[in-house]
This record gives C-alpha cells, structure tokens and sequence, in this order.
C-alpha cells in the first residue's frame, strides 16, 4: 500500500504559497508509517518547529490498474474521506531553498490521519464534494472538490502512467487555502458535509 500526495491542487492555495499553478498535477509519496493508527493523537515531531495542516479529500483505490485512460477512472474507486497532510513546513522550506527534496518534511510517521470512510453512490458526483477542517471550534479550510485544478479521474489516469496502481493505494487529492500550524492541545475535526470523519487531538 502506498500513500500518493497530490500538490497545489487548488489555485487559491498555490497562491498562498507562492507557487506557480501546476500545468499538470504534482505529486509525492509518503511511506505507510505515515498513517496515524485510529484514536491516537498527533505528536508534533521534535525536528520541527512549524508543523501546518492541509486538509484532503482522501480516495481509495479499489482494483489495480496502469495506464488508466480518464474515461474509465471511476471504475477504481467507491470510497472517500478526509485525511491531514502533515508538514514540517520550517524542515520544507530549508530543502526547497537548498534544491533538495522534501519528503522529509512530509512523510514522517503519523503525517497522513485518515478518517473514516464513506462509500460514493452511484448519482454522487466526486467533484461536488464539500470538505472542511476545524481547528479547536472554528473553521481553519473549506472547500468544493469543484474548485480542484485536477479532477480526481484526471489524477488517477496521470499516475498510473507512470505508477502501477493497487488495491488500497491512498491518493490525497491536494488541499485548499488555509493551511496553517498546529500546536498542543489543539483539537482538529474534518468533514464531508456535516459529517466529521476525522478527529485528531494533537499532543
């Protein structure tokens, strides 16, 4: 099982960053230590004194496939939640000002939560989705999947050009603006619509 990272998925959040909008998607891996086993909090790591939340509309890939053309897509995948992208963000800048690569600063372990999953019906359209994350009461990021500047079907048939997708594979999507740090005590909820799928004390 790997976990597929999907960047500057959301113009708004490219912008926040700095970032040029990708003219085709970006993405990198995190290892599966990098998933947060249920009901464990989040510890913020020792090496980092800047760790952001990115909020993610998580897909689980459901048979195996390459070279997957757009048009067949949704045939890889029924389910979907949320997930945090964690990221050391002061360990990110210093490789990026370096030229180095920066997987240190994503894929550390417990830097994927992923909350609970929900199936798609058959009329659910994945690209009408409405995702946010709250951060002690109050909503920090907020979005609809329509505002992606890749569509998850573009994203699946992108990456398996060059990745062999399997069963139970992870793709987070991208996250939108509002990205921000995270200290202890804080209390993170995110959610598809009203219905929180995702909970996470940090310590």
């Amino acid at each position: 099982m790997k976990i597929i990272c999907i960047g500057r998925n959301y113009a708004a959040h490219a912008k926040e960053m700095n970032s040029a909008v990708p003219t085709e998607p970006v993405f990198f891996f995190k290892p599966d230590t990098a998933l947060l086993p249920k009901r464990n909090p989040f510890f913020i790591p020792s090496f980092s004194k800047d760790v952001h939340h990115e909020l993610e509309l998580v897909v689980r890939i459901n048979r195996a496939g390459k070279s997957i053309e757009e048009q067949f897509a949704h045939r890889y995948y029924n389910e979907v939640s949320v997930g945090i992208d964690f990221t050391a963000r002061d360990l990110q800048a210093e490789c990026k000002a370096k030229g180095l690569p920066w997987e240190k600063a994503k894929a550390f372990d417990g830097s994927a939560p992923v909350g609970d999953f929900i199936t798609l019906s058959k009329t659910q359209n994945i690209q009408n989705i409405d995702i946010k994350l709250t951060k002690n009461g109050e909503v920090v990021q907020q979005v609809n999947t329509s505002q992606m500047i890749f569509s998850v079907n573009q994203i699946i048939s992108y990456v398996s050009q060059f990745v062999t997708l399997k069963i139970g594979d992870l793709i987070f999507t991208g996250t939108p603006s509002g990205v921000g740090p995270v200290a202890i005590n804080d209390r993170l909820e995110a959610y598809i619509g009203e219905h929180a799928l995702l909970k996470l004390n940090v310590k």
